[in-house]
């Protein structure tokens, strides 16, 4: 398949990467550094291109083609994630491409004790700063608005620990008593809804 992966030298978009060039796919890294991307230079199937997710002809070159979207853009203490996502949009639309898969927070999960409010918004959410959940929670509401296939992968507390291969998935909410989840393994399973139809509009929780 032809991917279009933003994001791509980010904790998780480096596994998701490497899921994706381990299986032979065509893939498009739009990046700010690619020197970060040194470790790939090699490889046949990735394209890398330099460029900025806020300049709309940047997107546009780059996204020639996808057959998916993959965005796991972090907040970084900026308003880029939310800024960026109207373009790729956009971009996509005029492109024809229906599928994207992006990477959120438990945040932006509904609440299991506190009926119509999102965890970041409940007692429920142990983070003491909101920005990062209110990012996502815009871009959650922007992709709501639109006909495109989205997954927003959800995790709770990102460990570097090595992957389980195991761990729980719960549509709309995070799985209970759900603690953690590995980068690998969050790369594992956003990689997979490429192909997976399950998960169709829908933001998923996942941890141990």
């Amino acid at each position: 398949m032809n991917l279009f992966i933003l994001g791509a030298t980010g904790r998780v978009g480096r596994f998701i990467l490497l899921n994706a060039l381990k299986d032979k796919n065509n893939v498009t890294a739009l990046v700010r550094d690619p020197e970060k991307l040194d470790n790939f230079l090699n490889d046949a199937h990735l394209t890398i291109v330099r460029g900025n997710v806020l300049n709309p002809e940047d997107i546009r070159g780059a996204i020639k083609n996808a057959d998916v979207v993959i965005s796991a853009l972090n907040t970084d203490g900026t308003t880029t994630l939310s800024e960026s996502m109207p373009q790729i949009i956009e971009e996509m639309q005029r492109e024809g491409i229906k599928r994207i898969i992006t990477i959120g927070t438990a945040g932006i999960l509904n609440s299991r004790e506190y009926v119509d409010l999102l965890r970041y918004a409940s007692p429920e959410s142990r983070r003491r700063s909101t920005r990062a959940a209110k990012e996502h929670h815009k871009v959650y509401d922007l992709l709501k608005q639109t006909n495109l296939n989205w997954t927003i992968v959800c995790p709770t507390a990102l460990s570097e620990a090595e992957a389980e291969g195991e761990y729980r998935t719960t549509v709309d909410f995070l799985p209970e008593n759900g603690r953690k989840i590995s980068i690998k393994d969050t790369a594992d399973f956003a990689y997979m809804q490429i192909l997976n139809h399950t998960h169709i509009k829908a933001r998923v929780g996942i941890a141990y």
